[in-house]
């Protein structure tokens, strides 16, 4: 049980930087006492993206814009979508919701909220790459996954192979 409500500027910021790839993210729903629905600040400076374009198989995710612009790349095509303030954007689980973020010139703050069931697979069609995670879903703590992996696409073993 929450102790109760959490200030947003009680929560440390987490620093992300892998090129073009680089933000901050406030993870708010562990920090609440959340368990099956995650939440998370990210600020991302002017011209950087967020995660790799992705969608989850098993969880649902949102995002709500909540200062500056962006561009929402959605969808199996990535068809390009304006992002600024006020701008909320379901994303089910499945190929349709495949989707990357990257901030206008004036940076971009976002929350982005996802559902936390576990065994979730993330599939990242410009890397022909799945992640495979048990024990705890993408978001929540890593130490507790019996299962954290990322494998190639196309990787196949015949079951019925005797070793």
């Amino acid at each position: 049980m929450p102790d109760g409500p959490v200030n947003v500027d009680d929560v440390e910021w987490t620093d992300y930087d892998h090129g073009q790839r680089a933000f901050r993210r406030k993870q708010l729903a562990p920090a609440a006492g959340g368990e099956e629905l995650g939440a998370s600040l990210y600020d991302v400076a002017p011209g950087k993206r967020l995660w790799l374009r992705h969608y989850h198989e098993g969880n649902e995710e949102a995002i709500f814009v909540q200062e500056g612009s962006g561009t929402l790349r959605l969808g199996p095509d990535a068809d390009e979508h304006r992002l600024g303030p006020g701008d909320y954007v379901a994303l089910p689980a499945g190929e349709e919701s495949t989707h990357e973020i990257e901030a206008g010139d004036d940076g971009l703050r976002l929350l982005m909220v996802s559902t936390m069931q576990e065994p979730d697979i993330t599939v990242y069609p410009d890397k022909d790459m799945v992640g495979l995670y048990a024990g705890a879903a993408p978001g929540g703590d890593s130490d507790e996954r019996s299962i954290s992996t990322y494998l190639d696409l196309h990787a196949e073993m015949a079951y019925w192979d005797e070793a």
